[in-house]
């Protein structure tokens, strides 16, 4: 869903970069934190950005001036919250955009924002709301996963929809199209992003159990009395 360089009016991409700093700013102080407190996880830290640039330069063309892939940043989301994906997804964005000419830097903003914010809030929320309800993880990680997807294909159809309105039926009629072009490849990659971060998470759950619970994903087994 990277949307194009050049592809957005220079006011709708200067504002889009407006909107994402302050994300930005916030999760590079939560990512310098959660590193600080906890300087194990800097290896499952890469990986989840390695896994990010994975799936989401998996790109298959969409609609003109954007393409189809999955995310990866919902399982980042739910190991560890929103914030920081918000600067690893950044991290991925730019370097997709400079060495896979993959989105673009005039669109960076944009690309944040949909990929990088509205994507791992959705999917920690989801994440979070299954598990309070009493979830299993598996369930929890699938729906995060897939939703946060989903999320941020409706993000960009409204950023397109917003640059590029119907002359007839305006911004709604754009999204209408924009989102229903989009539906045909992005929701069965939502569906497959899921399954797939819940074999990760299954994998993590054997060889890295104890940094899961330190990150709180795994809940610490009741101590006995």
């Amino acid at each position: 869903m990277h949307i194009a360089e050049g592809y957005l009016p220079p006011i709708q991409a200067a504002a889009w970069f407006a909107v994402s700093t302050p994300f930005v700013v916030h999760g590079s102080r939560a990512l310098v934190q959660q590193v600080r407190q906890d300087p194990e996880s800097k290896l499952l830290l890469g990986a989840a950005g390695a896994f990010t640039f994975v799936l989401s330069a998996l790109k298959i063309p969409s609609v003109t001036g954007s393409c189809s892939h999955p995310t990866g940043t919902g399982l980042g989301a739910v190991l560890f919250r929103p914030p920081v994906m918000s600067v690893l997804g950044g991290i991925v964005l730019l370097f997709q955009a400079v060495l896979l000419a993959h989105g673009g830097l005039s669109t960076l903003g944009a690309n944040i924002f949909s990929m990088a914010i509205v994507g791992p809030w959705v999917a920690y929320a989801v994440y979070a709301l299954i598990r309070r309800l009493g979830g299993g993880l598996d369930v929890a990680v699938f729906a995060a996963a897939a939703l946060g997807d989903l999320a941020t294909y409706c993000v960009t159809s409204a950023q397109l929809a917003l640059a590029f309105p119907d002359p007839a039926t305006g911004f709604v009629g754009a999204l209408v199209k924009f989102g229903g072009i989009f539906a045909v490849t992005q929701i069965p990659l939502a569906v497959s992003e899921g399954l797939l971060s819940v074999l990760v998470v299954r994998l993590l759950t054997r060889v890295s159990g104890d940094e899961l619970r330190r990150l709180g994903v795994l809940r610490k087994p009741a101590v006995q009395a």
